[in-house]
């Protein structure tokens, strides 16, 4: 794939859409510890992750929380520090961390947007077949 110093270099890359860009950027990078990567004006900003990355949109359209069902996922290292910086700076806990069946230790909250956001650190590699799941596909 081509480089372009424009675009994160990630293969996917999600478009949330606040009502105000500059408080979404501020608030993503200081709850949740991403990095702003470039602003396009007041009305876009691409944001890192470690090798990951999301974009923010301003809509005038988007002033009601975000009820659409879409939520992230995000890989860390530790997830009961990031659980720890994320409430107590604000973040709306959905789910506190829990680890689950299948090798992960996870938890939920919402943003000032209102989209969720699941962290997740791998803590055990669990054979999906142990749990229900089924590898399909190039994962197999």
């Amino acid at each position: 794939m081509r480089e372009n110093r424009s675009m994160p270099s990630s293969t996917v890359i999600p478009v949330l859409v606040y009502p105000e860009v500059r408080q979404a950027v501020e608030w993503l990078s200081r709850v949740f510890g991403f990095t702003e990567r470039l602003r396009i004006g007041d009305h876009r900003a691409q944001l890192t992750f470690g090798s990951g990355a999301v974009v923010v949109a301003g809509s005038a359209d988007s002033t009601e929380p975000n009820n659409s069902g879409l939520s992230v996922m995000v890989r860390v290292a530790d997830v009961d520090a990031h659980f720890a910086h994320a409430s107590a700076a604000g973040a709306n806990v959905i789910r506190p961390p829990a680890s689950l069946p299948y090798g992960e230790r996870q938890y939920t909250v919402t943003d000032l947007g209102g989209y969720a956001w699941t962290f997740s650190e791998s803590v055990d590699d669990i054979a999906p077949s142990a749990w229900g799941g089924e590898l399909v596909g190039e994962a197999s």
